[in-house]
């Protein structure tokens, strides 16, 4: 019987590129220092301060009394559609729990969502 063993070169391999991670990671950290040195302190509006996500502004247009189309959705995230599909199924839907509803309209499907106690009394 007889054992296979690995080449002299890739232990050589793994150590060289650790070596190099480590160069690399105290490159970056260096780098780090002179700009957060550099940098204003935050204040306290900015912290408390957000950019609104794409799943947010969904959300909203969701919930005008109008609802949107998966076209208005796609053209407000720069989505694709089946992406648009897909969030309002398993967030909106699954993860979220809210009550989707769509109507078939002139302008194609209009999603909403819909308030429980109206869903519920329906």
């Amino acid at each position: 019987m007889t054992k296979k063993r690995k080449p002299a070169s890739r232990r050589r391999d793994s150590k060289t590129k650790t070596r190099h991670v480590k160069r690399t990671v105290a490159r970056k950290i260096g780098q780090l220092k002179s700009v957060t040195e550099s940098a204003e302190p935050w204040s306290a509006s900015g912290l408390t301060a957000r950019r609104e996500s794409k799943k947010a502004h969904i959300i909203a247009m969701l919930r005008a009394p109008g609802g949107a189309t998966i076209e208005a959705m796609a053209r407000a995230t720069k989505w694709q559609p089946h992406s648009i599909r897909g969030f309002l199924a398993g967030v909106v839907r699954k993860k979220l729990g809210l009550n989707l509803v769509s109507a078939g309209g002139a302008n194609g499907r209009v999603y909403r969502i819909a308030d429980r106690t109206t869903s519920a009394a329906a």
